[in-house]
């Protein structure tokens, strides 16, 4: 028996176990050790790599900490140019990433509470929203929308509107929250969404898949979504029947 204490490390503990222990035991023990360096592996990838990222800030479609611009992007002197040198939404959403900044006061502006108090404000239109990439969600989503719809139409870009329990911010109720989907190799991606900038979800099986995840992340209950053509309200439309003639 061994009085002495040798490190696993150590050259003797190796000795002492080939000359002490039969070949079964020696077997059997290389076998346990091999399992448990591949399951500390695995937990090791694992715990670097989550599909849920950390819950966000539930009362601001404004960017998080985490999502601050990085990484290179093909940028352009005018939007037209942007056509020209852009190809798929990886493009798009490098570019998006790296210039939009979030207007807050006019979030405030299109908020529930102001617009039925003043009207309906009008949405930027991609040209403009190049010039000038300052916006909240419904801007960068038209922004990426309409210039993925002339880059890739075939991906089926598509609005997808999310409709949260209402919070009040300001004293002013919000709702609503637009991003865009699209549509590859039968997989369903997210982009353009102003709480993540310059990321992309995906791949989802199905857009609930990715709602449910998303409710979780932003820390909010979501009451309903669609996917749409697009962002214009949709007007009810009451039938009149036409007067006996």
């Amino acid at each position: 028996m061994y009085r002495r204490f040798y490190s696993s490390s150590s050259p003797v503990f190796w000795v002492n176990l080939r000359r002490a222990a039969p070949e079964g035991a020696r077997r059997s023990f290389f076998t346990s050790c091999a399992w448990l360096l591949a399951t500390f592996t695995t937990l090791a990838a694992l715990s670097g790599c989550s599909a849920v990222p950390q819950a966000a800030d539930p009362n601001s479609d404004a960017p998080e900490a985490a999502f601050a611009p990085r990484g290179p992007f093909i940028d352009a002197p005018t939007y037209d140019e942007a056509l020209q040198r852009w190809q798929s939404p990886e493009d798009i959403n490098a570019w998006i990433g790296a210039r939009f900044r979030y207007d807050t006061d006019r979030a405030m502006q299109l908020s529930e509470t102001q617009r039925q108090a003043s009207g309906r404000m009008p949405i930027l239109a991609p040209d403009a929203f190049f010039a000038a990439p300052r916006g909240v969600c419904v801007d960068v989503a038209r922004f990426a929308l309409e210039t993925l719809r002339t880059l890739q139409p075939g991906v089926q870009p598509r609005y997808l509107m999310i409709e949260f329990d209402p919070v009040s911010v300001r004293g002013n109720t919000l709702r609503r929250h637009w991003l865009v989907s699209f549509e590859r190799g039968g997989q369903h991606y997210f982009f353009a969404d102003s709480k993540r900038p310059g990321h992309i979800a995906g791949p989802y099986a199905s857009v609930q898949a990715f709602v449910d995840e998303y409710a979780h992340y932003r820390g909010r209950r979501i009451v309903a979504f669609s996917e749409r053509e697009s962002y214009e309200r949709r007007l009810r439309t009451r039938a009149v029947a036409e007067p006996a003639s």
